[in-house]
């Protein structure tokens, strides 16, 4: 399998269809694909449910994917923060569906579908609603949860660099969620701030190596902070 590099983001979401489940790097605004979240919603795909850290800041990125009215659920651990204004109107209005997932919980979940767990027990949640209706299991003495791999259709993800084969480097904080949600979607498709030729990456720093990249796609790096989101 090799990696496309396209010319244009419209050209990277290209095929993307309604009612996908689509992984969404970034924890906040650090990592996310704001311009590939923008071809999305130019793209026209809707009735997604969508799988990230948290239900979105402000009215930019994962917020006006929402705020387009193309997601039918959110799968996060964060729903509410002070600029998930978005997300918490159509909450409270009844226009989207939310299923909260603890942090850890939610990477290990997408971390057992890229390695092809059926399922797994864990502790996180036991006596609480994220745990009414699942199965239950004591182990070691400690009552444990059943809980299933999250897998996506498609991964929008962001790095700051990568090579001709897909291979991705990430810069501090935006690695967060990138590289096990590269691992669990059918479709993977990043954007960076920089294409360089094969070889030109020292494959002791890859992170994300390109057999988990389908389509590639740079853009320039957007700096925004929880204020600039407004």
């Amino acid at each position: 399998m090799s990696t496309t590099v396209a010319a244009t983001t419209d050209e990277a979401v290209a095929g993307i269809q309604d009612g996908s489940t689509v992984l969404v790097g970034g924890f906040g605004l650090a990592g996310m694909p704001f311009d590939l979240i923008d071809a999305l919603i130019r793209q026209g795909a809707g009735d997604l449910t969508v799988v990230s850290n948290n239900a979105g800041n402000g009215d930019v990125g994962l917020a006006a994917l929402l705020k387009a009215g193309r997601v039918r659920k959110v799968i996060c651990s964060f729903p509410r923060q002070s600029d998930s204004y978005v997300f918490d109107d159509l909450y409270r209005s009844g226009r989207i569906e939310l299923e909260v997932v603890p942090q850890g919980t939610l990477a290990e979940r997408m971390r057992a579908a890229g390695a092809g767990i059926g399922a797994f027990y864990s502790p996180v949640g036991v006596g609480t609603p994220l745990a009414e209706g699942k199965e239950t299991r004591e182990i070691d003495g400690r009552v444990h949860v059943l809980e299933y791999p999250i897998k996506g259709d498609v991964a929008l993800i962001s790095a700051h660099r990568a090579d001709t084969m897909g291979n991705l480097v990430y810069r501090k904080t935006a690695r967060n969620f990138g590289p096990v949600m590269a691992t669990a979607a059918t479709t993977v498709i990043a954007q960076v701030t920089e294409i360089v030729p094969a070889g030109e990456i020292d494959p002791e720093t890859v992170v994300t190596p390109g057999i988990f990249v389908d389509r590639l796609v740079r853009a320039e790096a957007r700096r925004l902070t929880v204020e600039g989101a407004r």
